[in-house]
């Protein structure tokens, strides 16, 4: 049975460089959250975050039993198939679920939480940053009622693995295997789909390095473009997003920083645990995204 909610005891799954920059500071600043405890793959890095903001850290497998019963949600910063089976674990053990995204990298995976989820009746939230930054929700819900939109064109390119980058998420071995698609791919579609409505036909073909490209068909009729990557020359990475249709061109704006958006996350796990409510980005929206990816992976790999 979901536990009650009343301020939520919130535990982290996950002691590397996004949970230490990003979901701790988060967690413990928010005003109607407890920041029950951490748990890491590495003991120390879990012990160190839970050091800096005075809370409980776990390790070890019964660690994590442990930090699901002191929880009423857990939020994951974990590689995607590391997340998916352990979120399944919490949802069954009554947790809601504030997810990072993907959910997975495979359907197989993203389903099995969403059934999970389904079927202890918990909440859940996935964490695609445009969607909870202030300036970018407000404008993707903007976009979304005005409607019309004929095009878009979508570029996200990181330069995690080019010449000279310092980035801390370069070390990460799920984001070197899958790429930009797998990466940034989630946050462009995040926003693509409302507004332009759910994705009916997938074409991909490869660009440099891990840049995929990738063309889109809608339900409402209009197509788009997106290219992904995470190998760009430093002088070339940058993010845009324009639409195109009845009412000119729209561009997507600069947004705040990822403290305060994840904390906006948080609240929107907060409303939907409270109202029993599901929210637009959820484990299910999760899923539509894990299989819009798969499809477009599954293209990449044909054409070799």
């Amino acid at each position: 049975m979901t536990k009650p909610v009343k301020q939520l005891h919130i535990g982290l799954l996950g002691a590397g460089p996004w949970a230490e920059r990003t979901q701790a500071p988060a967690l413990a600043a928010h005003p109607d959250v407890e920041f029950a405890g951490v748990w890491g793959r590495r003991p120390e890095a879990a012990a160190a975050i839970a050091a800096a903001h005075d809370t409980t850290a776990y390790s070890g497998d019964d660690g994590i039993d442990a930090l699901f019963a002191a929880c009423d949600a857990i939020t994951f910063a974990l590689p995607p198939d590391i997340q998916a089976p352990l979120a399944a674990r919490a949802a069954a053990a009554g947790c809601h679920l504030l997810m990072d995204k993907p959910v997975a990298t495979t359907v197989a995976g993203a389903r099995e939480v969403a059934e999970a989820a389904e079927r202890a009746g918990v909440a859940s939230v996935v964490f695609c940053t445009l969607r909870y930054a202030a300036d970018t929700a407000l404008w993707i819900a903007e976009q979304a009622a005005v409607g019309g939109w004929f095009t878009a064109h979508a570029q996200w390119l990181g330069s995690l693995y080019a010449p000279g980058s310092d980035s801390p998420y370069a070390d990460s071995p799920w984001r070197r295997e899958k790429g930009g698609l797998w990466d940034v791919g989630p946050h462009v579609l995040s926003v693509l789909l409302p507004v332009l409505g759910d994705v009916t036909e997938v074409t991909a073909a490869r660009g440099p390095v891990d840049t995929a490209h990738l063309v889109l068909r809608h339900a409402s009729g209009a197509s788009s473009t997106a290219t992904l990557g995470l190998s760009a020359p430093v002088k070339a990475s940058g993010v845009s997003i324009e639409l195109v249709g009845d009412q000119g061109s729209a561009v997507l704006p600069d947004w705040g920083d990822a403290v305060s958006s994840f904390g906006a996350a948080v609240d929107a796990l907060l409303e939907s645990a409270s109202t029993g409510k599901a929210h637009d980005c959820d484990v299910r929206f999760g899923l539509r995204l894990t299989e819009i990816l798969a499809e477009a992976e599954a293209e990449l790999l044909r054409r070799g």
